[in-house]
């Protein structure tokens, strides 16, 4: 029997229609990805997994006892708790165990009754097997595995930034251990070293996964099977991410051949009809007016649609345009050795390496956001910055991206505004929605169509493949090759910096080495 069965699902908004009629199967072992274009609902269907949001139409069965785990974002987590008790409260239902085998204990030594003895043993049994008392290693496993050290144990969870607060709960969800994972863009906020664990864990887990995920790579590494979310369509492929894809191209092309042969028959029917319906072979006209009506018409293959973007540029003369010397960054403590590095006219530099918050850390003392423990950033003086921060945060998460942007920009018209969205693959529906009901895919796009109404010279971008499917990722890496001006592009995707870095800064190890363009 399947873990887990999708038999006729089909889910809609009032404006959208996600999928229709769409069914599968989760079997034991498998390690599913899910991958789509931003806002076809990969999102909402892990929702409807969980039940957290239920379906119009169709039947999810979850194996009778199948213990499923899902990294839920937005878990409530009570104010002043710190990060090390949030990942014992995985532990919850073991601990609770052994407060109940304390107590028996306690008991037996008043009264001596065996059958107390009995059940404290039965207990201890269960905690044994269940390693309890491997708790604290295991934890220090997993907080060395994702870089939570540099967080803090003692950080409190509700101070935490978006990011710090989805690495937490990606631990604690690791610690529990479930038979299923479910896990929705796990790699965001991650850094190699820390992707490459989490890799490895995943590997070894004996259990089944449902991973979304836009960071091919990481798919490649860690799924045997594949589920496409397109067209109001889920279809599912096996084997390895590649061979999932190249399934997914034939099965494309299959379709647009049968759509064209399809097309070429209704034309030539269509033609018939219209020369003879009047005519001495009207019946026959008829007979195939009636077939035509019958016909199980092919679907048209659709296309994607194709995020632009478009950074506009400001001259400028000088020739260092940021120089960065004995910089020390950090919040209680310096976080890294003193960095120093140039940036030249037009030269592209991607960060990589360190750990954590490091990066955004470094970023955000070199624009003065954070102050620096020492030394010095000095932009030059005709630079004009535009900055990408990754925190997906609004001051309102009920105005819509055009109230956000005409809030911000007031001397533009609303079509401008309706025009740049579209451009940016926002369609005018979501255009209107709320921010805070969009997927993380369409808030990144509206975050990058605000960075196109003002002109800069300087693109400072904190991951910003962070949720973009594999068509905007592209073309956001060809609007950045295409700027004159300079850039600093922090990516846990290595492969983005392929053709675009001229140069990578290892903040880590403190040295420069050159990317071959």
């Amino acid at each position: 029997m399947a873990l887990l069965e999708v038999e006729d699902l089909s889910m809609s908004f009032a404006d959208k229609n996600l999928y229709e009629d769409a069914s599968f199967q989760l079997n034991k072992g498998e390690h599913m990805g899910i991958v789509g274009q931003n806002g076809v609902g990969k999102s909402t269907l892990i929702k409807i997994m969980t039940g957290d949001e239920l379906p119009v139409t169709g039947k999810i069965t979850w194996q009778k006892g199948i213990d499923v785990g899902y990294l839920d974002q937005y878990a409530d987590i009570p104010d002043g708790m710190r990060l090390i008790e949030f990942l014992h409260t995985a532990y919850a239902n073991l601990y609770e165990r052994n407060d109940k085998m304390t107590a028996l204990y306690t008991e037996y030594a008043e009264t001596a009754d065996d059958k107390l003895l009995e059940r404290a043993g039965r207990i201890q049994e269960y905690l044994e097997a269940n390693n309890f008392y491997d708790i604290e290693t295991e934890i220090e496993r997993i907080i060395s595995g994702l870089g939570l050290d540099d967080i803090g144990r003692d950080h409190e969870v509700a101070k935490m930034s978006g990011g710090q607060r989805s690495k937490i709960i990606l631990a604690k969800l690791l610690l529990q251990q479930p038979d299923v994972i479910l896990l929705d863009e796990p790699t965001n906020y991650l850094d190699v070293a820390h992707i490459a664990w989490l890799v490895d864990y995943l590997n070894d887990f004996e259990g089944a996964a449902m991973i979304i995920s836009h960071d091919y790579d990481f798919l490649d590494q860690v799924t045997n099977c594949i589920i496409n979310v397109a067209f109001g369509k889920i279809n599912k492929y096996r084997g390895s991410f590649k061979a999932a894809m190249r399934q997914r191209a034939e099965r494309e092309e299959a379709q647009r051949r049968e759509y064209e042969k399809q097309q070429v028959q209704i034309e030539k029917t269509e033609k018939f009809i219209s020369k003879f319906k009047a005519g001495s072979r009207s019946k026959q006209a008829k007979s195939r007016e009636k077939q035509l009506a019958r016909m199980d018409r092919v679907d048209p293959p659709s296309s994607n649609i194709r995020a632009q973007f478009n950074f506009p540029y400001e001259d400028t003369g000088s020739q260092n345009a940021l120089v960065v010397d004995q910089l020390s960054v950090g919040y209680n403590r310096p976080l890294l050795k003193p960095v120093t590095f140039s940036v030249n006219t037009g030269e592209k530099v991607g960060f990589e390496g360190f750990n954590g918050v490091g990066k955004s850390t470094l970023i955000k003392t070199i624009l003065g956001i954070i102050d620096a423990k020492g030394g010095a950033a000095h932009f030059s003086p005709s630079a004009k910055v535009s900055y990408f921060s990754q925190d997906l945060e609004w001051d309102n998460n009920q105005q819509t991206p055009m109230q956000i942007i005409q809030e911000k920009y007031d001397q533009l018209q609303q079509r401008a505004i309706r025009t740049k969205l579209a451009k940016c693959g926002l369609d005018a529906a979501n255009a209107m929605k709320p921010i805070g009901q969009l997927s993380g895919g369409e808030q990144t796009k509206v975050k990058l169509a605000m960075m196109e109404f003002e002109p800069a010279n300087f693109l400072i971008l904190d991951e910003p493949t962070n949720h973009l499917d594999e068509e905007t990722k592209e073309a956001l890496k060809d609007a950045i090759n295409a700027f004159p001006g300079n850039a600093i592009v922090v990516s846990h995707e290595m492969s983005f910096y392929e053709g675009l870095a001229d140069k990578i800064l290892n903040v880590e190890k403190l040295s420069l080495k050159n990317q071959s363009v």
